[in-house]
């Protein structure tokens, strides 16, 4: 029997789990023992991740769609020409942003490499991931605040903190190894603001059930009482900080009294919240995505950091405004994409990191991608306006999670060329498509994963690929080939080729791993960037600023800050309810189609879609558990829910677990004006039995 440590690939917390392997046969999957993050535990996702030996359930070939609608196999060289020459005809007849694509959060670091330099080097194609529908708005939020997309924490802040904040976030269900990591701190208080009492508040000293998007108010009021009576850190500010002073102007406006009618906390509550901010020693504030899926989400995120910022609460073991990921390998995503910013960071239009990255990739400037990607939003918006015309997804359902999903269904009805990679061919947006390419999962692929505090881990396969199986890489190198790339493919022949074409474009960059040996990784304890060449790693667990140095050019912090807006989605007498929306268990993830494998996770689940009702309100309305009703949205849809009565939504508010796709049927095509994050948490809807 052999044991193979690898990654798990759900959450971005990206434990490490050892697989041990008899006759080509996981028979059982143990926690990394010693391993920073988990530490010999997990959830039940990655512990079931032997259950995906066999996802695979009909042929290891690609399939096209005929002119009758039936699906004929094809071999791999025949798929990849089709792909290809279909990409080029599209392109030839319309232009090059004909054709765009949209990825995942939980490909490798090198898949998400090779996909940047096909599509977006290449064929000059506009593409976007599925990590705008989580973590963009903490990417621009780092970017504008500290001068480059880098949380500062190590998840052993969390045990250190004597004052957890938690914001938007509930670890209990989402990330349930911090959890544990929060719950084994027996010296913290821990405060949870939230507008439903989710399975986390429950354990909170302190839950203030706040009224749906008022946060950044709430935000802004406390700084300015933190102000007023002088709860600051002077020093922090003055040295390592840039506008405050106007910062401090701009707050004044944030009464209590307006934070109160907005939020709907009392006065004593708020200043008690104040309060125990000052009194706190080591003060860490997390967030996730009750946060960053907002229509003004970018400032609600930096109202966080201003808040750490000036208590002086960053860079020191215990503290930090911090970011949750969502997904396993969002940070790689983000750093390596090629999509928002060049390979390892840097801007598009600046020449110096375009030189540096064309002589590492050995090719000429114009070769490189010359501009960020549109957004998710406008590829949908011009798939249904008709300026593209084929779309390439890989590893992601957004059919189903799209928000306004039906608008998705619109696009792929319009698209000349729907192109699946998926291990499933039956979810929801594979079921639409023309082409289907089935690759294996992650116990099957090598490559790299960085987690939600910068820690580079590896995938190393625990099964080897049957006849005619490929993973992502090899099937986005398939293609590349297929379209005529020849000697723009010559570095990037495997992942580890590709890793270390990764490692130089990041050498003097914040998220330099120079350092960092991909044989290395195998067995190891994973490393946090930055780790340059030539360093000694002292820890096995790094916080940033503790310098107090940031990346913009002055060195220093920003307070970031702007009125706030009004809600473009108001209740109204015909829609007089809120929707709220999130995770259900912590069995379940994104649209279900990997979990659904999990028969435990299945026992506990419910199949049909289900919705949280606030029990007065259903008991005004006679709607008793388990009753079905539907929800009509402001969006123009409506969707079935079981009703499931609670006190834990307040009067007049809903919350449907985000697993069904009658979920975002109704969620709204609202997005914050920075990050183009879609507002998922707060729709008006109303509700009726059927």
């Amino acid at each position: 029997m052999k044991k193979v440590q690898s990654t798990c690939n759900y959450c971005a917390l990206d434990c490490n789990l050892d697989f041990y392997v008899e006759d080509e046969k996981i028979v059982k999957v143990i926690p990394t023992k010693g391993y920073p993050v988990n530490n010999g535990f997990s959830c039940i996702k990655g512990l079931s991740l032997d259950k995906q030996q066999t996802v695979v359930k009909t042929s290891s070939l690609p399939k096209i769609k005929q002119d009758d609608g039936t699906f004929k196999r094809v071999s791999w060289e025949e798929g990849y020409k089709y792909v290809a020459d279909k990409f080029l005809s599209i392109q030839e007849k319309y232009g090059q942003e004909s054709v765009a694509g949209i990825s995942t959060g939980q490909l490798t670091l090198e898949e998400f490499a090779i996909y940047g330099h096909v599509m977006r080097n290449f064929l000059k194609a506009n593409v976007d991931g599925n990590t705008r529908l989580c973590m963009a708005t903490s990417v621009v939020a780092h970017k504008q605040s500290f001068g480059f997309d880098a949380p500062p924490y190590t998840l052993k802040d969390v045990e250190l903190s004597d004052t957890v904040i938690l914001i938007g976030s509930n670890p209990v269900v989402a990330h349930p190894i911090l959890w544990d990591r929060i719950r084994s701190n027996k010296n913290k208080k821990l405060i949870v603001i939230d507008p439903r009492k989710s399975e986390t508040a429950k354990h909170a000293d302190y839950w203030y059930g706040i009224k749906g998007k008022s946060d950044l108010i709430l935000l802004y009021t406390v700084a300015n009482i933190l102000i007023e009576k002088d709860y600051l850190n002077h020093e922090y500010i003055e040295k390592y900080t840039e506008g405050f002073e106007e910062f401090k102007g701009f707050v004044k406006k944030y009464t209590i009294e307006k934070a109160v009618e907005a939020t709907g906390i009392e006065a004593e509550r708020i200043l008690e919240l104040v309060e125990l901010i000052n009194k706190g020693e080591r003060v860490s504030i997390w967030w996730t995505m009750g946060v960053n899926q907002g229509y003004e989400a970018v400032r609600t995120a930096q109202a966080i950091i201003n808040i750490a910022l000036m208590t002086g609460n960053i860079g020191r073991p215990g503290t930090g405004a911090n970011s949750l990921t969502g997904q396993c390998n969002a940070m790689g995503s983000r750093a390596y994409s090629n999509t928002a910013g060049l390979f390892g960071g840097g801007d598009f239009d600046n020449p110096v990191r375009r030189k540096r990255i064309a002589e590492v990739l050995g090719v000429e400037d114009e070769v490189l991608a010359t501009k960020p990607t549109k957004p998710y939003n406008v590829i949908v918006e011009e798939i249904n306006s008709g300026k593209i015309k084929a779309l390439w997804v890989i590893c992601t359902n957004p059919r189903h999670s799209w928000t306004n999903n039906k608008t998705f269904q619109e696009a792929v009805n319009k698209l000349e060329l729907f192109v699946v990679q998926d291990i499933y061919d039956d979810t929801d947006s594979a079921k639409e498509c023309d082409v289907y390419l089935p690759v294996v999962p992650g116990i099957k692929k090598e490559g790299s994963y960085i987690n939600t505090e910068r820690r580079i881990s590896a995938m190393r396969p625990a099964l080897t690929k049957g006849e005619d199986e490929r993973t992502d890489f090899e099937v986005i190198y398939g293609i590349g080939k297929a379209l005529g790339m020849g000697s723009l493919l010559d570095k990037w022949k495997t992942p580890r080729d590709v890793f270390n074409l990764m490692k130089e474009c990041s050498r003097n960059m914040p998220c330099d791993m120079t350092g960092v040996d991909y044989d290395g990784l195998v067995d190891s304890k994973g490393i946090q960037w930055p780790f340059k060449e030539g360093e000694v790693l002292k820890e096995d667990e790094r916080r940033l600023y503790e310098d107090n140095l940031f990346y913009t050019p002055s060195k220093k912090a920003k307070f970031m800050f702007e009125d706030v807006r009004e809600n473009p989605l108001q209740t109204t007498e015909e829609y007089p309810y809120v929707l709220n929306t999130g995770r259900g268990t912590v069995g379940q993830w994104h649209t279900q189609t990997r979990t659904r494998e999990v028969r435990f996770i299945e026992d506990v689940s419910s199949e049909k879609a289900y919705i949280y009702i606030n029990m007065a309100l259903a008991k005004e309305l006679g709607i008793k558990e388990n009753d079905m009703i539907k929800v009509s949205s402001i969006n123009g849809q409506s969707s079935e829910f079981m009703a499931k009565p609670t006190e834990d939504v307040g009067y007049g508010e809903l919350y449907a677990p985000m697993h069904y796709i009658e979920c975002n049927n109704l969620t709204p095509s609202l997005y914050d004006p920075y990050s183009k994050e879609p507002s998922y948490k707060t729709t008006p809807v109303n509700i009726s039995r059927l």
